[in-house]
């Protein structure tokens, strides 16, 4: 059953440019982190091109497509009933602690689930390894580039900018976003988040459609739960379950793999 999300105690309004700016330095220590893990993996560059350029050059057009997502979420996720209650208390100087305080539950727990989720996905077709704890990225880059910077550029920016959408073309701006008009871009943007693992899964096997379908569909599945708790708790509760469930699925991979070797 949907719950609305907390919201700041203090009426007053959020400033939006001010949390757009919180918002995409926490995204950006997702984009460094990444990128600078990445390094090993880049191709052969010429011998003209050096690596800090084209590391530079990654940090700074991911930073771009993070600054148009915390924007269009700053906008339009209050126009239809979204938000991100730690965040804007950060900015308004109010407890942020108290925001978390309906977030954290239900988050921690949807992490756990969303790691066994990783181990079941990564145990049916080795593509999905890079999606369970099996990768070489540093824990570190998947905890915070998935759990800070895919939350914002998914659920802040995309979700927000289907449901208002969805909002103005069916309801004309008018009253509460209907509940099917919030599922259709939960869905949408989970979707679009499970497409989104289609290249680590092509650096690792052949995309057969069989291959494709199911990496799209299984990691949808986690991002209709990571949509459904940023509608019913806030971007905060979504964060902590996406960057808890790489944590939980890097352990339980190590346990197994332990576990393995012993026998």
């Amino acid at each position: 059953m949907h719950r609305s999300p907390a919201r700041p105690s203090d009426s007053a309004p959020t400033p939006r440019g001010r949390l757009a700016l919180v918002l995409w330095l926490a995204g950006m220590a997702g984009v460094v982190v990444l990128v600078l893990a990445s390094i090993p993996t880049f191709p052969e560059l010429p011998p003209n091109v050096p690596l800090a350029v084209v590391v530079v050059a990654s940090i700074v057009q991911s930073g771009v497509l993070v600054a148009l997502a915390c924007w269009l979420g700053a906008v339009l996720a209050p126009r239809v009933g979204l938000v991100a209650p730690a965040f804007e208390a950060l900015v308004r100087h109010t407890p942020v602690t108290r925001a978390l305080a309906p977030q954290w539950r239900l988050g921690a727990l949807s992490g756990v689930a969303g790691g066994i989720g990783l181990i079941a996905v990564s145990a049916v077709t080795p593509s999905a390894l890079a999606e369970s704890g099996a990768t070489p990225l540093p824990l570190a880059a998947r905890v915070l580039y998935g759990g800070i910077t895919e939350e914002l550029l998914l659920r802040w920016g995309f979700m927000s900018l289907v449901a208002w959408l969805l909002w103005r073309l069916f309801q004309r701006g008018g009253g509460d976003p209907r509940p099917a008009l919030m599922w259709t871009a939960i869905i949408v943007s989970a979707l679009v988040f499970g497409a989104g693992h289609l290249p680590a899964a092509a650096s690792i096997t052949p995309l057969t459609m069989p291959v494709v379908t199911y990496i799209v569909l299984a990691n949808a599945a986690l991002g209709v739960l990571f949509g459904c708790l940023f509608w019913w708790r806030g971007l905060e509760a979504a964060m902590l379950a996406h960057g808890l469930s790489h944590v939980v699925a890097q352990l339980i991979a190590t346990m197994l793999s332990r576990v393995a070797a012993i026998s």
